[in-house]
C-alpha cells in the first residue's frame, strides 16, 4: 500500500468514526473500515471526474459513499445482524441501509474532498 493510500484511509477512518461520533454519539469499528475504504475510493473517482463540473463531481462522492454504505450494512447488519444502524423508519429507504436524507447530505460532506481539481 502506498504511503499516500494509507494516509487516506486512515484520515477516512479517524474522519468517519468522528463524524459519526458528533452525529450519533457513537460509532462502531466497522465504519472505521468503511470510512478508510470510502475516502480511498473517493480519492480515485476524485481523479476520474475532475473535468466534470462541482455539482457532478459532489453527486459522484455522495454515489460512491451512499453504494458502500449500502454494500456495508447489507453485510453488517442484514447478513451478520450486528445492528449498526436501521434506516427503515426513513422515508425511501433501501432494505433500510439507505435514505434519501443521508444520501443528500452524502452530496454536502463529500464536497471539501471531490471539489478541489
Amino acid at each position: 500500500m502506498k504511503k499516500q493510500t494509507a494516509g487516506l484511509f486512515l484520515l477516512g477512518a479517524g474522519g468517519y468514526s468522528m463524524l459519526e461520533i458528533l452525529w450519533r454519539g457513537y460509532t462502531h469499528w466497522t465504519m472505521a473500515l468503511t470510512g478508510g475504504a470510502v475516502l480511498v475510493g473517493l480519492g480515485r473517482l476524485r481523479a476520474r471526474v475532475r473535468e466534470e463540473g462541482p455539482l457532478a463531481r459532489c453527486l459522484c462522492g455522495a454515489a460512491c459513499i451512499t453504494a458502500a454504505e449500502y454494500v456495508v450494512g447489507c453485510t453488517v447488519n442484514r447478513r451478520y445482524r450486528m445492528g449498526v444502524w436501521d434506516y427503515s423508519q426513513e422515508k425511501g429507504n433501501i432494505h433500510g441501509q439507505v435514505c434519501p436524507k443521508y444520501a443528500a447530505l452524502w452530496v454536502a460532506l463529500s464536497a471539501p474532498f471531490m471539489l478541489p481539481k
